[in-house]
This record gives C-alpha cells, structure tokens and sequence, in this order.
C-alpha cells in the first residue's frame, strides 16, 4: 500500500518541482508558447527552496505535489505555489496539500494567507474559506487574477 507523505522539499528537488509545475500548468490547457512565456515565474530555483518554505508531498520517492508560501509584512503569509502532477489532479491530493499548509499556518502567528489564484482553481480555495477581495492583471493582457484572502485568527 502506498503512502503519501509530506516533507520539507530541499534544493536537490528543485529540478523535479519545477517540472512538475510546468506540466501542472499545462494541464489548465496553456499551450507549450504560454508556458515558455512564464518560464521565470513557473521555475523554482535551489534559491527559492532556501529563501522560502516548500514542502513536497511524494508516493514511492516520487513527488506528486508541493506548496510554497512565503512570509509578507505584518501577520499575512501569501501562498506562492501548489501544484499537482496532472496523475494526481482529482484524487483529493490537493485538499491534502492544503489541509497540511493551513495546519502549519494556524500554529504560527500568522493572522491572513492571502494568494493570487490560477482562475480555473479559484473554486478550489473557495472550499477552503478564501474570499476573493480583488483581481490583479497577469502578465497575459486582460486576463485576471483573483485575489483571495483567507483570515486565519
């Protein structure tokens, strides 16, 4: 029987984060030019694994799905990243990846998890209690990101 696990990612797993993201993104149906496009913002580097908390949840020494969160002013922490292999899309691994992040975030002192929200999973962090409390132009002309915001304490 496997086991999924969650753990600290470290800066050897960089190179198989960052090609999962890329699939991941792909998967929402952004062609190969998109994602070329969101090279820098879809890469992440043994600096970011350093700089940032990043946590993997892998089966079989495999990793299927991570989360990044980064600390902001005051008492707001903003979720950078969470990412599934497509293989694991619509297996309840990403509510088990969230579940693990807003466990960790409630025994901090953290009192907002704000994020800006791939559009096609905005439902997805409405199940979780985020509000949308705003939008934000991507980098692709008029498409929006949803702001969401989720208070914690």
């Amino acid at each position: 029987m496997r086991k999924e696990i969650i753990v600290e990612a470290n800066v050897n797993d960089a190179e198989e984060i960052t090609s999962l993201t890329k699939i991941s993104k792909a998967f929402w149906g952004y062609d190969d030019e998109q994602i070329k496009k969101w090279e820098k913002d879809l890469t992440i580097t043994k600096e970011y694994i350093i700089k940032n908390e990043v946590y993997k949840m892998t089966s079989d020494d495999i990793i299927k799905g991570y989360y990044s969160y980064i600390e902001k002013e005051g008492s707001v922490v903003e979720l950078d990243n969470i990412f599934l292999h497509p293989s694991s899309i619509g297996k309840g691994y990403g509510s088990v990846l969230m579940n693990d992040f807003l466990k960790k975030i409630q025994e901090s002192n953290f009192e907002k998890v704000r994020l800006y929200a791939e559009p096609k999973a905005e439902k997805f962090y409405i199940k979780f209690g985020f509000k949308t409390v705003g939008k934000i132009e991507s980098s692709i002309p008029n498409r929006f990101l949803p702001v969401m915001e989720l208070a914690i304490k």
